[in-house]
């Protein structure tokens, strides 16, 4: 034993020898060739902390996602002494088209004050068997040693380290009861992004999306004895509108997971460094699956009169906008109901109103909120009244009524009547007090009363002669449709002028980005704060120098900038900016602190331009 470590003494130092002189050297790990379709990962790394980067455009080729920064940490222990490294590595997902031969261009960073950059390379893309494993090379300095690199395949994770799942709040609900359905993801593994391929199709169920605005909410869970990451994807509310057995269908959904390349071993030295710190990651594509649920709706117990179809648990609020008017005016009678339910199912109840008055049809206003928690909020039903009659009457008392699954009862709410006071009406506003909704609709366009007074008769000659003011008004109008041609030629020129409307609303718009980011700077909501941050930046950009806003990347900005003749200085400012942008939310630190300085950062940098 004591031999073969001496045997390989001189290959450990060597290797030690190699880390540290290459501590300092920008490196690449890349496919040499790819198939058409296929998705890929380029990463460069650098040991340190690296800041300022700059990729290349990867003309020919879409980018998916990157850069991604992300920090790396090792430890080695050599003679019992223990140190400890760091490295950065920014990652791109990258998918191949079309065939070819496509050239890539050299990246660069700057670590420790130094500028230090890797040289160009080829990626060939042909057709070929999706089953064929492909080259990579692994560029070093000015050198590249060639690898292989694993398929992206979904077999490449097992299946209880990555897995979906659907959750009902209750499996035996009442017909019409609330009840909340949650897809969630389970993983042990990194994901880089996920999208619902086919959402389920949930015969016999009314359904509402109340995921909170598209995010996605994460934590800790203990499944079988094993740790998970959940993300909480979607969330529904459902109510059943049929009693019986009903299934909720699968969701299917595609995942893109980051997860470490294993390291072919081939007997040699450098097997020894088969690690996380040496060995990258890949994309790793997989389609996941939901298990269906199985429900058994109980049917409501026989109603009492009154029940409209309300299944929750409510409040009800009756009131007028006035309780005193005249013959043939409108009174306004609103019924609110408020609570949790099915309010987007209920019909407005039969009330009796006195016959004096004539009725429409009501008029529905929702006011409901959509939340985690489920539906809620308020349903209105406004009836217009228009009394025919003088006299006292009164809206009459009746009773709402609902069912509440929590106790499995009906419940009564009592509603009280609204006396109202009817004063004598107008009678030159209708021809009798007792004309129907059909007279009402008839009165503009039946015959009018017989005029009694004198009307004022003029001269037969005066009707030849044009009175002074029809001139003036004439010349008016003239004047004015001259002017609005005028000004609509003018903002037809100002519309047709997209690159002078871009130029005058861009800081508008980065100001206002900016002060929606500015929200969420103490608010603990990262992910939206760099969201608005990049929106405000990117927006400014396009707009103030007319750049399509889909050409405008990492890789790309500076090409763009050049294009306009943007000068040389702001061109290093903006793109510094971005990188510190984009690095920050990988770099360790105070968050706090470290969103301050990146908002103003963002700030003087539309300032500047």
């Amino acid at each position: 034993m004591k031999v073969e470590m001496k045997k390989l003494l001189p290959f450990l130092v060597f290797s030690i020898y190699f880390i540290v002189s290459t501590a300092q050297e920008l490196t690449v790990r890349a496919p040499g060739r790819v198939d058409v379709g296929r998705r890929f990962e380029v990463r460069y790394e650098v040991n340190g902390q690296a800041s300022d980067f700059r990729g290349p455009s990867f003309k020919g080729l879409s980018v998916l996602s990157g850069p991604n920064a992300s920090r790396q940490q090792g430890m080695s222990i050599i003679n019992g002494q223990v140190s400890h490294t760091s490295s950065t590595g920014f990652t791109y997902i990258i998918q191949a088209d079309a065939e070819g031969t496509f050239n890539i261009g050299s990246a660069s960073c700057t670590v420790d004050g130094k500028k230090v950059s890797c040289q160009g390379f080829t990626i060939k893309v042909e057709k070929g068997n999706p089953q064929q494993q492909n080259a990579y090379s692994q560029g070093s300095g000015q050198s590249r040693r060639q690898a292989a690199q694993q398929p992206a395949a979904s077999g490449n994770i097992d299946g209880n380290a990555l897995f979906a799942r659907a959750s009902i709040s209750k499996n035996n609900p009442y017909q019409g009861e609330q009840v909340i359905l949650t897809y969630k993801i389970y993983t042990q593994v990194s994901l880089s992004q996920y999208q619902i391929d086919k959402l389920p199709g949930n015969k016999g169920f009314w359904s509402e999306d109340i995921t909170r605005d598209g995010s996605v909410r994460q934590y800790e869970e203990t499944v079988n004895g094993r740790r998970y990451m959940v993300a909480e994807i979607r969330r529904g509310a459902l109510f059943a509108q049929e009693s019986g057995k009903l299934t909720i269908e699968p969701l299917d959904l595609d995942v893109l997971a980051l997860v470490q390349r294993q390291r072919q071993r081939t007997g040699s030295i450098w097997d020894l460094f088969d690690d996380p710190f040496f060995n990258p990651t890949q994309a790793v594509e997989k389609h996941l699956r939901t298990n269906s649920i199985n429900l058994n709706v109980k049917a409501l117990p026989a109603a009492p009169d009154g029940f409209n179809g309300a299944v929750g648990n409510f409040s009800v609020k009756a009131e007028t906008d006035t309780r005193e008017v005249r013959a043939n005016e409108a009174i306004t009678y609103r019924l609110t109901v408020t609570g949790a339910g099915n309010l987007m199912l209920i019909d407005a109840p039969q009330i009796a109103f006195p016959q004096v008055f004539e009725v429409y049809d009501p008029q529905i206003n929702d006011n409901i909120t959509r939340s985690s928690n489920g539906i809620s909020g308020s349903r209105t039903f406004e009836w217009i009244l228009i009394p025919r009659n003088q006299g006292d009457y009164q809206i009459p008392a009746f009773s709402f009524v609902f069912f509440d699954p929590n106790t499995g009862r009906y419940v009564t709410k009592k509603v009280e009547a609204i006396p109202v006071h009817i004063n004598k009406g107008d009678p030159k506003s209708m021809k009798n007090v007792t004309s129907s909704k059909s007279d009402v609709k008839l009165l503009n366009s039946d015959i009018n009363y017989i005029r009694t007074q004198t009307s004022n008769l003029t001269p037969r000659d005066a009707q030849n002669r044009t009175p002074w003011w029809f001139w003036t008004v004439l010349v008016l109008i003239i004047v004015a449709t001259v002017a609005a041609i005028l000004v609509g030629r003018h903002h037809y020129a100002q519309q047709q002028d997209v690159a002078g409307m871009r130029l005058r609303r861009a800081t508008k718009m980065a100001r206002k980005r900016l002060k929606t980011a500015a929200a969420f700077l103490n608010s603990g909501d990262d992910n939206r704060f760099y969201e608005e941050i990049y929106k405000a930046i990117w927006g400014c950009l396009a707009d103030k120098y007319n750049i399509q806003l889909s050409r405008l990347s990492s890789d790309t900005v500076r090409d763009c900038l050049s294009e306009k003749n943007v000068p040389e200085e702001q061109q290093t400012r903006i793109l510094q900016t971005l990188q510190k942008v984009d690095f920050a939310r990988f770099a360790p630190g105070d968050a706090a602190s470290k969103k301050q300085e990146i908002y103003d950062e963002a700030l003087q940098m539309i300032v500047m331009i």
